[in-house]
Formats: C-alpha cells, structure tokens, sequence
C-alpha cells in the first residue's frame, strides 16, 4: 500500500478489501490462457455496487486501468491484467438478490457461479439454462461479458436471449439500470444488449436480472460412433429431423483418447474416429422409439457405425464426460486454442476446408478437435509438443490462425463464437467485422469510455493518445 494512489483508494473506502501479495497479483492477474505474465498494480473485491462505483470514480480520477474479473475461465486473455492495472473482483458479489414468480426472473449479482445461478432456479422448479462444463467456476457476470453459449444453444440460445436487465456501473462511476426486466421496451437504443459481449469494455456488470424457463421433458442421452467429417451432418440433420434436440455435440477419436486417460470409462468397443454425445427429449414411449428408429435409420446409412444409449442419469453423466473433460484433460499440454464458428449449412465445407488447412499446416502437432455441431461452434486445441519452447509454439500456431482466420471470412464466420476476442484474439477481429464495423465499435466505446481505462487492449488495441 505504499503507492499513493492505492492508499487514496483506501482512505476513500476503507471498508475495501485490497489485495497486493505477490501470490494473490499472479493468482488474480490471469485466465486459462497462461501466455502473459501477470502484473496488476492491485487487486480490488468489492462487495457492493456502491463500492464498485467508489473504485471507478477512483480509477476515473487517477487515469487507473481497471480489468474486470469474474471465475478468470476465459481462453482469449480477457480478464488478463499484465501492465499495471486494478483488477476489480466481482467475487464476494455473489449473492441472490430477488425471485419474482410471476415474471419467472431471478435477479442476482455478477460474482454468482453459473452452477449457484442454477442451482438457485431449481429450487423454484424453474431452470436457467445456459450451461456449459465450466458451470462451478465461471461467472454469470463473465458469461454476460463474453456472451456464452456452451452445449445447449441449439435449444436455449446464447447468453444474450436470457438477460432481462442488467446493472452496470460505468467507467466514471455511475450506475446504469438497462431495461428493467422489461418483455417490450422500444424506447431507444438497448444499450443491455450492447454490454452483453463488450468484454468488460463498456462498464461494470454488478447485477443481473435473467429469464428462467420451465424445466426441458425427461431426456435420454445416446453416445454415437461415425466414419468420417460427412456422416457429423448427415446424423444431425437426421435426429434433428425425428427428434426434439437438447445438445448436439462431436469430438475426435484423438480428443476421447485424452478423456480416457484422464479418468472417464470408455462406453464403446473399438476405435473410431469420430463421435456424437447428442441428448434429446424422451418423455415417453413414443420418443424413445423415435429414438431408436433414427439410430437404426443412420446404421443403414453407414452414417453410424456404433452407439449406446444410457439406462441411468449415472451413465448419462458418464457419457457427457466424455465430451466436457476435453478442455481439462488436455489443460497440462497448455494447448493453443481457437473457437471458431461459422453458419449451419456452411459446416461440411468449412471443416473440410480445416480438415485440408490444420493437416498441411500442423503435420507436427497433435490437434483434438470438438464443438457444437448444432450451432456451427467448432473448438481447435493444438497441444504444444514437450521440446518445443512457448514462444516458438504460439508463434508457428499464429502463423496458421492467420490462414484459418481467412478462411473463416471466406467463409462469412467469426473467430471467435463464444470466448470472446480478449488479446488472443485481437489481430483476428478484421476477418470478422469489417473496417467500418470496428470504427463504429471504437467510437461506442469512447462515447462510454472516454479515457480508455476500461480492460483497454481488449478486443481491439488501444488508440493513440
């Protein structure tokens, strides 16, 4: 606390909790892409919103750069705080702040782990439904900032289509109150949306009032083996025909390999290059056999070469293991990633087109492909070998994002579908937005930002002074 601007921040809250241990600057100062070396100036818990504005009108006054931090899951060096900046944790707000039955809206603060955000809707017989395998650990907070999508987008949506209102407090301290919870609401600009997917660029999320929904009919869940890229479209467009899908979901032989041994149980005999984790509706004995017809229906196709079914929820969990312990099971090989996304109908030919691009250019490297078919999301580990230095590694894997990064504009897609540009994913923007598109985008951020102390160098550098 010897910097005179910390020990103005803490005359001005004292009820604050800073940190400015070592270990706790590297702990807060980085997500899972490890590739920066952490150094924030301090580190700022707040545990109300009144405290988070005292923070932002602080930074506001002493020209401090704040990084917003959420469960730091991110994988595109969003919540990555590398040159002296405070980094503002949301997680002692993390609390829920009000239930209304009849609106079926729960409000809660931006520190709640997406599992207590579910958690908290079940115990109303009610559901929210974006989930994905970091559910313990990220934020409904960071979900907001990146716009998350994980497993379920081909029956729920995105982030997006679940945030009623939003509370945010802006770079100069104020507090926004965006939408209110309200269905209709065409009085100007939905700046809610606008902060969803700003990365923490446009103001603080502290609150969040999201939609629930119903809880989804009884479910089964069927594990498939494929022959080859073409048979993934084929089955999805069969079940999606025959079937109410919840999850769409594939991954390569290489990718299962890493699962096994990491822990899960194998579920099929034989080896097979790729495979579907798909979970559908089966609230009775009609679904079930409409179930069992479409795998029969893609037998005969040779678009399925083998598949189980679970009997038990135990085995269900089993078998979704085999698809959400990738990213973990792959983690110590520190694997450079991409998260790619382009339209459904647009899916066959893009992976082809990745297929012939990662096979030239990674001849060297072990590649663990998986995604969600059903949204056109497509997920790319590149895991870095034992002999090769990190920076040799990340530069050669740049080298071929440059080429897929045009391929995808090619293509009409983004590079990035659900984890956001950060830093990883900056010098990749152009081949999804256009030049004129990025000017708009900096002018929204000037306008809500004018001194640039919000996460600057995320999503795109930062201007000139």
């Amino acid at each position: 606390m010897t910097d005179a601007r910390l020990a103005d921040l803490a005359t001005r809250l004292p009820g604050l909790r800073l940190l400015t241990d070592a270990a706790d600057l590297e702990h807060y100062g980085r997500d899972w892409t490890r590739r920066w070396t952490p150094a924030p100036l301090a580190i700022a818990l707040p545990a109300s919103v009144e405290e988070v504005q005292g923070v932002m009108r602080w930074a506001s006054g002493h020209g401090v750069a704040v990084v917003p931090s959420g469960g730091r899951t991110g994988l595109s060096g969003g919540a990555v705080a590398a040159n002296g900046e405070l980094v503002l944790s949301l997680e002692r707000m993390n609390r829920v702040l009000a239930f209304d039955p009849v609106d079926r809206m729960l409000t809660v603060q931006a520190g709640m782990p997406l599992q207590a955000v579910q958690e908290a809707a079940k115990a109303h017989d009610l559901v929210y439904p974006v989930d994905f395998a970091a559910r313990g650990s990220c934020t409904i907070g960071g979900n907001i900032a990146t716009n998350a999508g994980g497993i379920r987008v081909i029956r729920y949506g995105n982030t997006r289509e679940w945030i009623a209102g939003l509370t945010v407090v802006t770079a100069a301290g104020e507090r926004l109150e965006l939408n209110r919870g309200l269905i209709k609401n065409s009085s100007g600009y939905d700046l809610r949306q606008l902060m969803i997917a700003s990365e923490g660029t446009l103001g603080i999320v502290v609150e969040a009032t999201v939609r629930l929904t119903s809880p989804p009919p009884p479910s089964q869940v069927m594990l498939l083996a494929l022959p080859d890229l073409g048979a993934l479209m084929q089955v999805f467009a069969l079940f999606q025909s025959r079937l109410s899908l919840q999850a769409f979901e594939f991954f390569t032989d290489v990718a299962l390999r890493h699962v096994l041994a990491h822990g899960a149980q194998r579920a099929l005999e034989g080896d097979y290059p790729y495979y579907v984790v798909t979970e559908f509706d089966a609230a009775g004995e009609a679904a079930q056999e409409a179930a069992l017809a479409a795998f029969e229906a893609g037998v005969e196709q040779g678009w399925i070469l083998d598949g189980v079914i679970a009997q038990s929820e135990a085995q269900a969990a089993a078998l979704w293991r085999l698809r959400e312990g990738i990213t973990e099971s792959v983690a110590p090989r520190k694997p450079y990633k991409n998260d790619v996304s382009v339209r459904i109908s647009a899916v066959p030919a893009f992976l082809q087109a990745m297929q012939e691009l990662l096979g030239r250019e990674y001849p060297q490297f072990e590649v663990v492909w998986f995604g969600h078919i059903g949204d056109g999301n497509l997920h790319i580990n590149v895991l870095q070998p034992d002999d090769l230095d990190d920076a040799a590694f990340i530069a050669q894997c740049e080298q071929v994002t440059k080429r897929l990064a045009a391929t995808l504009h090619d293509f009409g897609g983004s590079i990035s579908a659900e984890h956001g540009i950060g830093l990883v994913k900056r010098p990749y923007l152009e081949s999804t937005r256009s030049a004129a598109e990025i000017a708009l985008m900096r002018g929204v951020r000037r306008a809500f930002d004018p001194q640039g102390i919000l996460n600057p160098g995320k999503l795109f550098a930062p201007e000139p002074t």
